[in-house]
């Protein structure tokens, strides 16, 4: 007969291990359920390559999932497929069963410094924005002479700071423009100032217009500048008076160049070939550089576009009173003879030399106010009223180039309002200056013709192209 040991005794009461047994199962319910990210990346990761590609895409998808779920960066080469609806649906579910782990966002290097000029801004508010002392801005700007030019601020423009170890400025820098930068430098004796200047590439570009408004409004929603809205007058301004003369219909063809910097427009220059056709007639310009290095326009076939005098002296101005040998003075209210042209224009306005000549008076002279008479070689004199004041370096006896500005519009002696009093003297006689024939410039020399066509004849073949293209492509 067989004697069995004696059972030892339970460690813990039966209550006790009633509930570790309970414990333990829902554990492993829950392990079944919820298995842990890092083993279900595991398993997903290892069944790649047993899935069909559909199932592998799935697979991938749900691969970047349980590892972004672990805070681990992931670059899925999936990322740029946007969710349809119904995949952006259940991933708001899943968001709301789960909650997201946050993405930590780059930011900028502790020491680096980013603030945009508000109105009312100075450097030493700027350096206070940044944590710097502001009285630290006399040390920066003593340091070096051309320092000073960051006090130059403009509102919207980004001052980027680099601070040190110890939160002292070690480097400062700006964009002035799409082509400068200025720099300060910390250095073992002060701040180094530097500058940088990209060279821009030049490329030619071609614009159309048709005038259904003013020509600036015209040309601006064309594309081109004011200051080529206004080289293009001044090319054309010895035959169109852009004051009067302009319909709605005219239209314009440009090519110019154009600066460029990292593929970006910057800025433009010259108009190298342009067309206008107003009131149904058709101008034609092209520049033309010659061996000495004078540069000009000229129609397509030589000719000179700069006569003696151009056809009005305000750009854009309008005809209030034209020459007339029996008008009704508005101030004297008795007929006399109007013996010019009146432009009404902004106070302020700049008025042009009708013509290269030499200064007669720049002065007061009675009803005519401010008034600038010149007179161009032997046979012609100009004469401008009402100016509200003259140009620097105009007086009398000096000289003025064509296209000069000479002074402003202004309302002075008998005026009812601001304009210019403009006046044409042929041989001493007073002619309209609206219906004059005005004299031509010299064309192009015979020894150039055979270079200024080589140049000029595939600046009007690119215009026709470019038209007829553009037309095209609006016809579609």
């Amino acid at each position: 007969m067989t004697t069995e040991p004696p059972k030892a005794p339970p460690l813990y009461p039966k209550t006790h291990l009633l509930a570790a047994s309970g414990i333990a199962a829902l554990l492993s319910l829950a392990l079944l359920v919820f298995p842990s990210s890092d083993v279900e990346a595991k398993r997903t990761t290892l069944s790649l390559d047993l899935e069909s590609p559909t199932e592998q895409l799935t697979q991938d998808q749900d691969a970047a999932d349980a590892v972004q779920a672990t805070n681990e960066a992931v670059a899925s080469p999936f990322a740029q497929i946007e969710n349809s609806p119904e995949d952006s649906a259940n991933t708001a579910e899943t968001a709301q069963e789960q909650p997201t782990p946050a993405v930590a966002e780059e930011k900028p290097a502790p020491n680096h410094r980013e603030v945009v000029v508000a109105k009312g801004d100075t450097l030493s508010t700027l350096f206070e924005k940044v944590g710097l002392p502001a009285t630290s801005v006399h040390d920066v700007l003593a340091s070096d002479k051309q320092a000073k030019q960051f006090t130059q601020l403009k509102r919207g423009q980004k001052l980027e700071f680099e601070l040190g170890p110890d939160g002292q400025l070690n480097n400062l820098h700006t964009k002035l423009n799409d082509l400068e930068s200025i720099t300060l430098t910390k250095g073992p004796k002060g701040f180094a100032f530097s500058r940088v200047t990209t060279k821009p590439t030049v490329r030619t570009a071609y614009v159309h217009g048709v005038i259904n408004s003013s020509l600036s409004q015209s040309a601006a929603r064309a594309g081109l500048s004011h200051s080529l809205t206004m080289d293009m007058a001044n090319v054309f301004g010895y035959d169109i008076d852009f004051a009067q003369d302009i319909r709605p219909g005219d239209e314009f063809d440009v090519i110019y160049e154009q600066t460029v910097v990292n593929g970006k427009a910057v800025g433009s220059r010259n108009i190298l070939s342009a067309r206008f056709t107003n009131r149904g007639k058709t101008y034609t310009a092209v520049r033309y550089t010659n061996k000495q290095g004078s540069s000009s326009y000229y129609t397509a076939d030589g000719n000179s576009m700069r006569k003696a005098f151009i056809r009005t002296p305000v750009d854009f101005a309008r005809i209030s009173s034209r020459f007339s040998m029996g008008r009704k003075h508005p101030i004297l209210n008795k007929i006399r003879a109007h013996k010019g042209v009146d432009y009404a224009a902004p106070r302020g306005t700049p008025i042009k030399a009708a013509g290269d000549g030499k200064v007669l008076l720049a002065g007061r002279r009675g009803g005519y106010g401010n008034t600038v008479i010149i007179q161009h070689g032997n046979a012609y004199r100009t004469l401008y009223g009402h100016m509200q004041g003259f140009a620097k370096g105009v007086k009398t006896g000096g000289s003025v180039k064509q296209g000069q500005v000479i002074g402003y519009i202004g309302t002075t002696g008998l005026s009812t309002g601001p304009h210019l009093h403009y006046e044409f003297q042929v041989n001493g006689v007073h002619v309209d200056p609206l219906g004059q024939k005005l004299p031509m410039a010299d064309p192009i020399a015979k020894a150039e013709r055979a270079r200024f066509l080589q140049q000029s004849q595939p600046l009007m073949a690119r215009m026709d192209q470019e038209k007829a293209t553009l037309l095209a492509s609006n016809k579609r």
